[in-house]
């Protein structure tokens, strides 16, 4: 297989950004995909398509929770896939995923390899509001 283009790159790491809505990861994305030769239109096109497929999940879910709220209460009992959540506390559940979420920042704006850092093919600018990807 054949490594992608630096506008492919640009490209997946919008989608990419927009899809976890990193506000930094946005940030950092919009003037590499400026640096590898895309447009603002082209730009806006790839977002708008990312967008497009991340509010697909977001439809389905909607769209069960009112399903479930339509049905009788005996039918909208807890699935058994979240009973692990279920039973631990919310904040020990939230600290848990700020954790991982930190581990997996925490080479991030530091000068470290890209590979190393997570960060993508380089280190991102400073962001104005205090995260990078």
């Amino acid at each position: 297989m054949s490594e992608l283009s630096p506008r492919e790159r640009a490209l997946v790491g919008l989608g990419a950004a927009l899809g976890s809505n990193c506000i930094p990861c946005v940030e950092h994305h919009i003037p590499v995909a400026r640096g590898a030769g895309l447009s603002d239109e082209e730009i806006r096109a790839a977002l708008t398509l990312a967008d497009t497929i991340r509010q697909v999940p977001a439809r389905r879910v909607l769209a069960r929770a009112t399903e479930l709220l339509s049905a009788p209460a005996s039918e909208s009992e807890p699935a058994s896939n979240c009973s692990t959540l279920d039973k631990k506390p919310v904040e020990q559940t939230l600290d848990a995923m700020a954790s991982t979420v930190q581990k997996m920042m925490s080479g991030c704006g530091t000068g470290a390899p890209a590979a190393a850092s997570g960060c993508g093919p380089a280190s991102p600018p400073k962001s104005t509001s205090g995260g990078c990807c």
